[in-house]
């Protein structure tokens, strides 16, 4: 059966299928609709809806999908990460996502330097396991934290780092694969006394080993004037690699089916070489006027023998200064550079890699190349250049509008590098003939640019545009003597173009070579060979129909509404990294496409798409997908189309609750403010059922609250009483009023920490007063309480608004609170001039505190009971969301004789409620296991651990056992006395 064609009986196809599957598979299955629609995009330009998703356990069960999918005519396709730029992990059939479970690193073996993984193990994940013994997996993807070996395998990658360790081909010894007809086979360099002994086997492996080599002989002449002679290549099947195979050199499978995209075999296991890795990488970035005069440097560059030669033009360079994430950029480079050339020298000797760098600059200099170059030395130096480069495709998705987006499908092309600049003039030229704004980067180390142009596919006249460019740059690669794909691929994008780029023999030879391997025609059809139009399946062409209109309580400020917000998405996947950041929390402890950003901004995509997306919204596997979202807000940040779920969650829920009505607990937790006023009133008797077993029980019994966590304990001298009985001490306010937002959680369970704020504030030079006007609507707006959210948000801010002095500061300790201020009410009340007044004076407490230590008005001992700690910082996902840790990181910093440390901890997994919710107290403490709490515990008992979020800190005792402390504590343990 081809399903590429309408058949009537796919239902039936779909049914039988997912029942084989279930009765000979130990992994899961998934046919509904919302997961087949979550696995019909990868990061390239198009959609398909497959026909069922599996996830395997085993190499068992990828031969018992194989099996049951070939039997019933069912193409596969094999799925790593997702993150196919051209198309390859996208078709009409069985999906096998391989990267759910597996993900075992099965062997490193120091002494051979080899690694025997699952094909689902993460590039980073083996890099980190490898470098306890000074190795690395060499071929180094920008996309290092989330692809896959077995991605990377079927598509031969490379990356920046190429000219040095070539491509995943060149480090693959051998492979374990189940082939078209569900038998396993090991596939490895034999020499000619073993292949013709596995030729006689009557298997098809046996006729693979009889008919290939046969094949090779036969097409020789073919092979040699055909495949294109430049090496970085990712293109057709590798006939050129078993050429010349015999006596002295072995028959290798292995290497062959790298780059083959999932169409000849399923690997489900690789041994790979490892190389030593470096100690030192020192960079060089020159800063040039123009991408012109950067590839101009290349040839000097190229000279000094680098690791890799990299290019960020402008535009690049302006999308990271818009992002909280990459901000750190702008204040290091000098001026305002035009394109920058990333120059890196690697070894193990520090002083002739300074040599290096030396010799570069002097080069450069000599020759009037650029007009400045930093040195990148230390690894701190490094951050924040390394951060930018490696997600300059994430950026440049950002750059687009709507339907305007910058596609792949000229971006992988590479020629000489002697070549490059003139041939960039002439790609130029041809975008310019057709009006295309585009982004460029790559690496011009080996000729290879990333070049998107931006270009709206619900057009006719705009894919018609992109094809006569496509058709265009692929001439202009052959006159060049480069190839059209030298790391991303064939796919859906490229394929096509095969026969024109091989020549009809070769070409026709391929083919040979699928029908020889896959008869039936079911492993990833329609890629490398026989493949449909470029300009078929398009993402935005053929997958959508128009958005049906939806009145949202949130403001949504991109084209196309709520639906345009989540199909902002461009499925690069940088939501499935799990070894830093904070984003995508409960994907990181799940690995479940669905509990991604990507997979939950998918799933809204259909959702907003049906012909009634009010009451899609309120769909109960709809909620089940999103449930698992702790609206950290880290993809607001950490993803470059900072697809805000927070916000998408909130709406969907509030219309949940229309259709559903809304539960007791939510109500509850929404009126948080409420339940703590009353509570700090009544206390100490308000504190006795949170030691009480049987309420507790029945707390959890009725309300879903877990009795397994300790609830905050109520302080009967909350803030707001300290505040009106302290001793006032008249003090001197010549930076005039600063307002203390009295948020509902340390106001009436912490009040210390606002009290210790406050005092240092006056000690500044401010005049503090209280702002308590209201709750600022953060509890509500998490439980999709949206109409309560903006009652709260409007008395607030009138509150703020009238009550206090206009242009003072707002300041408080609570960063889910005070961000709140600058971003949801904007969200819920994007008319109101008073909200983005009142958005416009927040500014964070630690931000005045370092301007008043720094002028001197507040003094810190040098001798405080601080000195020679350690100080270990784990900040709110609000605040790295929001603004970055910089200002808190400051502020650690001035106490004296301190050392400060900033985990990288990803979520502590508590998220306001959520970790008080008993179906979700589990994912809580495995979300703050995966890195917080482990990090913690290496720590010793002496280390002090401070922590912004009262959630937080919360979740650091529970889990940890430790006491988080809140930075201003801290400083004010160190503050002077009065002199």
């Amino acid at each position: 059966m081809n399903l590429s064609t309408t058949d009537p009986d796919l239902s039936t196809v779909a049914a039988r299928l997912e029942d084989a599957l279930r009765a000979t598979m130990d992994g899961e299955v998934a046919f509904d609709d919302y997961s087949r629609h979550i696995f019909a995009r990868d990061a390239s330009m198009y959609s398909i809806t497959p026909l069922g998703v599996a996830f395997p356990r085993h190499a068992d069960d990828v031969a018992a999908a194989v099996r049951a999918a070939g039997e019933l005519g069912v193409p596969i396709v094999a799925r790593g990460a997702g993150t196919s730029l051209a198309g390859q992990t996208v078709g009409p059939g069985l999906v096998l996502d391989l990267s759910r479970y597996m993900n075992r690193i099965v062997e490193i073996d120091p002494e051979a330097r080899t690694a025997l993984v699952e094909v689902g193990v993460v590039q980073d994940q083996l890099n980190q396991a490898a470098a306890a013994h000074g190795l690395m997996f060499g071929p180094d993807t920008s996309t290092s934290n989330r692809a896959t070996i077995g991605g990377m395998i079927g598509n031969n990658s490379a990356g920046s780092g190429s000219r040095t360790y070539g491509m995943t081909i060149d480090h693959v010894r051998a492979l374990d694969v189940v082939l078209s007809d569900g038998s396993r086979a090991r596939l490895e360099p034999v020499d000619e006394i073993e292949r013709k002994r596995r030729a006689t086997a009557q298997t098809l492996e046996g006729r693979i080993y009889q008919a290939l080599p046969e094949l090779v002989i036969a097409e020789e002449a073919a092979i040699r004037a055909g495949m294109p002679t430049f090496w970085r290549r990712a293109c057709g099947y590798r006939l050129d690699r078993l050429m010349g195979f015999g006596a002295d050199k072995p028959f290798d499978l292995a290497k062959f089916v790298v780059g083959a995209e999932g169409t000849l075999v399923v690997a489900t296991h690789a041994l790979v070489d490892l190389v030593p890795k470096p100690a030192r990488t020192v960079y060089a970035v020159g800063h040039f006027t123009d991408t012109v005069s950067a590839i101009a440097a290349t040839a000097d560059a190229l000279s000094c023998e680098p690791h890799q030669v990299e290019l960020m033009d402008r535009t690049i360079l302006e999308l990271s200064r818009q992002k909280i994430e990459y901000a750190e950029l702008g204040n290091i480079l000098v001026g305002d550079p035009g394109a920058l050339l990333f120059v890196s020298f690697s070894g193990d000797d520090e002083a002739r890699l300074i040599a290096d760098l030396d010799r570069l600059e002097l080069l450069w200099r000599q020759n009037g190349h650029g007009y400045h170059t930093l040195r990148a030395i230390t690894s701190a130096d490094q951050t924040a250049l390394l951060k930018v480069r490696k997600s300059s495709l994430g950026l440049l998705m950002a750059a687009g509008e709507g339907t305007r987006r910058p596609l792949a499908f000229v971006e992988d092309t590479a020629v000489d590098p002697a070549h490059l600049a003139e041939y960039t003039k002439r790609f130029k030229e041809i975008l310019d003939e057709h009006e295309l704004e585009a982004g460029f980067y790559g690496h011009c180390s080996v000729g290879c640019l990333h070049i998107r142009p931006f270009v709206d596919l619900t057009e006719p006249s705009e894919v018609i545009k992109m094809r006569t460019v496509a058709e265009a740059v692929k001439d202009l690669v052959a006159e060049y003597g480069g190839v059209n794909s030298s790391e991303h691929g064939d796919g859906l994008a490229r394929s096509e173009f095969n026969r024109e780029i091989f020549g009809d023999e070769l070409y026709e030879a391929m083919r040979k070579v699928k029908r020889l391997f896959d008869p039936d025609n079911i492993m990833n059809p329609g890629k490398i060979v026989d493949a449909p139009p470029m300009t078929d399946n398009l993402r935005d062409r053929d997958s959508l129909p128009p958005a049906p209109p939806l009145t949202t309580a949130l403001k949504f400020e991109v084209v196309g509404g709520m639906r345009g917000a989540a199909d902002r998405c461009m499925n690069i996947g940088l939501c499935r990294k799990s070894t830093s950041g904070v984003m995508c929390p409960s994907y990181i402890a799940t690995k479940n496409e669905e509990h991604a950003t990507r997979g939950r901004a998918n799933a809204l995509v259909k959702a907003l798409s049906e012909p009634d997306p009010h009451a899609a919204l309120g769909g109960e596997r709809l909620h089940e997908i999103l449930d698992l979202c702790l609206m950290c807000k880290a993809c607001k940040s950490e993803c470059p189309m900072s697809v805000d779920m927070a916000s998408l969650k909130a709406e969907t829920l509030s219309h949940h609750h229309e259709i559903h009505g809304t539960p007791l607990r939510s109500r509850a937790f929404g009126s948080i403010r409420l339940l703590n006023r009353i509570g700090s009133a009544t206390a100490p008797l308000s504190n006795l059922p949170g030691r009480n077993g049987f309420a507790r029980r029945m707390m959890d019994r009725t309300l879903g609250i877990t009795a397994a966590r300790p609830l905050p304990v109520f302080q009967r001298v909350n803030l707001l009483r300290w505040f009106r009985r302290r001793d006032v001490v008249a003090v001197q306010a010549p930076l005039g009023t600063v307002n203390w937002l009295a948020d509902s959680f340390t106001t009436f369970t912490e009040p210390h920490i606002g009290a210790a704020a406050i005092e240092l504030l006056e000690r500044s030079g401010w005049r503090v007063e209280l702002a308590s006007g209201g709750c600022c609507g953060r509890s509500s707006m998490s439980k999709g309480l949206l109409d309560d959210a903006k009652k709260k948000a409007s008395t607030l801010v009138r509150s703020l608004s009238e009550g206090t002095e206009p242009g003072s500061p707002i300041v408080g300790c609570e960063p889910s609170c005070l961000f709140m201020l600058r971003d949801e009410h904007v969200a819920l009340l994007p008319d109101s001039a008073p909200v983005r007044a009142v958005a416009e004076r927040v500014r964070q407490v630690e931000e005045l505190l370092v301007e008043a230590i720094d002028a001197g008005r507040l003094t810190l001992r040098a001798d405080s009971p601080l000195a020679g700690r350690r100080i270990m910082f784990h900040g709110h996902c609000h605040q790295k969301a929001e603004v970055g840790t910089a200002a808190t990181m400051a502020l650690l910093r001035r106490i004296p004789g301190v050392e400060v440390m900033e985990i990288d901890s990803g979520c502590c997994g508590m998220a306001g409620s959520f970790g008080f919710e008993s179906e979700h107290y589990d994912m809580s403490m495995t979300v703050g296991g995966d890195r917080l709490f482990p990090a913690l515990a290496e720590e010793p008992e002496d280390t002090i651990v401070a922590a912004t979020g009262v959630s937080c800190r919360q979740q650091i005792f529970h889990g940890a056992g430790r006491t988080a402390w809140h930075p201003v504590e801290l400083v004010r343990e160190a503050l002077a006395g009065p002199e």
